[in-house]
């Protein structure tokens, strides 16, 4: 579990499709350096999100870890599209003695989004995106949370045809890595996870309701139904 409340930022120095050495697990291995003040308790196993994305550290030293990358992470986040040099965001699993100070992240990206807008409001930025997957849309609420590369933010708006904002202040600019980033280019999005187990919970309490023919709501659809019939084979008069 992570906070989206960025440690670091790191550098990617190396991003392999196929890593044959043990620590590569004959897959896909990102290695990512510049990490010196989130590695002091690091073990091997141990969970970091890089821009957002809670990955399992396989090997590291002072500065710098690798992670493995499952081919589900490919295709659902922007992982690809890491080159070296790549300004990432990192963040340590959360412990007991983290201030929670963002909101509950898991790590479990959910689709991508591509920046549409990116504008100076003050000493702030306004970005607005757009989501590959719409299906996501009806989870994303305003001044509700949002993960964008692993960060929690805000919503601040969202337009008609379902694009939505977020306000970044001057201190969190400094501290992320999304300023770097310009429109067209692609970010990790995580909905909150609270609209998710809602959705999951109705979803399966009606099933198990119409799947009962005597529930309260199995009759009253029903009888919907019925009436619906009856009144459209009804005889004209």
């Amino acid at each position: 579990m992570f906070t989206g409340i960025v440690e670091h930022i790191g550098t990617v120095v190396d991003f392999k499709t196929f890593d044959g050495t043990q620590s590569g697990g004959q897959g896909a291995s990102v290695t990512i350096t510049d990490c010196t003040p989130i590695l002091g308790d690091c073990h091997i196993g141990d969970s970091i999100a890089v821009n957002g994305i809670c990955l399992t550290a396989t090997e590291f030293n002072e500065d710098t870890f690798k992670v493995g990358i499952s081919p589900e992470t490919v295709s659902r986040t922007n992982v690809s599209s890491w080159q070296k040099g790549a300004k990432v965001n990192v963040e340590r699993a959360v412990s007991q003695e983290v201030r929670f100070g963002g909101h509950y992240v898991q790590g479990h990206v959910d689709t991508v989004a591509t920046i549409v807008s990116k504008e100076p409001q003050g000493n702030s930025l306004i970005f607005g995106f757009k989501l590959r997957d719409a299906h996501f849309n009806k989870f994303i609420v305003e001044k509700g949370y949002i993960a964008i590369d692993g960060t929690s933010l805000t919503v601040t708006t969202i337009d008609e045809d379902d694009t939505f904002y977020i306000s970044m202040i001057k201190h969190t600019q400094e501290h992320v890595v999304l300023p770097f980033k310009s429109v067209g280019e692609v970010v990790n999005i995580e909905v909150d996870v609270t609209g998710k187990v809602i959705e999951r919970q109705i979803e399966s309490s009606l099933k198990s309701q119409m799947n009962d023919r005597h529930s309260t709501l199995n009759k009253f659809v029903t009888q919907l139904v019925e009436e619906r019939l009856n009144a459209i084979l009804a005889p004209s008069k």
